[in-house]
């Protein structure tokens, strides 16, 4: 399936299998062989190769119905203002959790 959706991507962008294996950095046996499904399994790096010269993200790969335009904007931009300023992701998550908790024992004491 993934390689299906990079072949139908490769196309849309006019690229043919030598143009996107030399720009991305792959061998062009391999990325024939992922894109007519003989090699299933391509690891993570090859797939960012691959999404950077087709000028996606690779959840558009992974996922089909992934729309990298369907996140809002100003959640990037809070995400991305967190990691500069320090913020961990285990840090955020626990912020995430603590929230939640707090929603929860309001619920309970408005009951």
């Amino acid at each position: 399936m993934i390689g299906k959706r990079i072949q139908a991507i490769r196309k849309e962008k006019g690229l043919s299998l030598s143009d996107l294996a030399s720009k991305a950095g792959v061998a062009k046996s391999y990325l024939s062989s992922i894109e007519r499904d003989i090699q299933s399994n391509p690891s993570l790096q090859f797939l960012e190769k691959i999404a950077s010269v087709l000028n996606i993200n690779v959840q558009t790969l992974i996922n089909p119905e992934f729309q990298e335009d369907s996140i809002d904007p100003d959640w990037i931009k809070l995400a991305q203002e967190a990691m500069e300023s320090g913020v961990s992701k285990q840090q955020f998550r626990e912020f995430l959790e603590f929230s939640k908790w707090q929603r929860e024992q309001q619920k309970k004491s408005d009951e």
